[in-house]
């Protein structure tokens, strides 16, 4: 699908919003543990991986990625993969990390890993900016990469009409604030 700058320009509006975000109460927000166990499909943010990598997801998350059919973006599996580079091989830990991240990327299922179209990245682009601006994030210090990485995860749920799974409460929230149409399942760590 092609990008279309005037359709995503009316459908966000980046330049009509002015007031910064606030993360709203825990009682607006949906919650795996408040979420029945067959439902709709679920996109995994990476938060999710790594959670579930530290035995840190609630009984609630693991019972949501048992009965739903799970998405995995091609967003998350170079984030995923980042680490592959990125760890430095002197380090005895490495090869211990690297082994399961190894394992845990083999796991997902070809099918079920997708990733963005152009329209996706288009807009993505455009509501991380806005994200940006509005949430007070200080420049320079990588965030704008994290809220487009973010804003990827997010449009890409809807396109495949899926719901976001993630531990990343605030950053969510914010991206359901500014595109509410993506559902969001958030999660505390155990």
């Amino acid at each position: 699908m092609p990008f279309d700058l005037q359709a995503t320009l009316r459908r966000l509006k980046p330049q009509k919003r002015s007031e910064r975000l606030t993360r709203r109460g825990d009682s607006e927000l949906a919650w795996a543990s408040d979420q029945p166990l067959i439902g709709g499909a679920l996109i995994l943010d990476t938060s999710v991986y790594l959670d579930v990598l530290q035995a840190r997801t609630p009984d609630a998350v693991d019972q949501l990625l048992t009965y739903r059919v799970c998405h995995h973006s091609a967003v998350c599996l170079a984030e995923l993969t980042h680490v592959f580079g990125r760890l430095e091989p002197a380090n005895p830990s490495t090869r211990a990390v690297l082994q399961t991240m190894r394992e845990l990327i083999q796991d997902i299922p070809p099918h079920r890993l997708q990733a963005p179209d152009t329209a996706t990245w288009g807009e993505a682009g455009m509501l991380a900016g806005e994200l940006f601006r509005l949430c007070g994030a200080p420049k320079g210090v990588g965030h704008e990469r994290k809220y487009l990485n973010d804003a990827l995860v997010h449009l890409h749920a809807r396109s495949i009409g899926a719901s976001v799974l993630t531990g990343n409460i605030r950053d969510f929230d914010f991206l359901n604030q500014l595109v509410p149409e993506v559902p969001v399942i958030l999660y505390r760590q155990s």
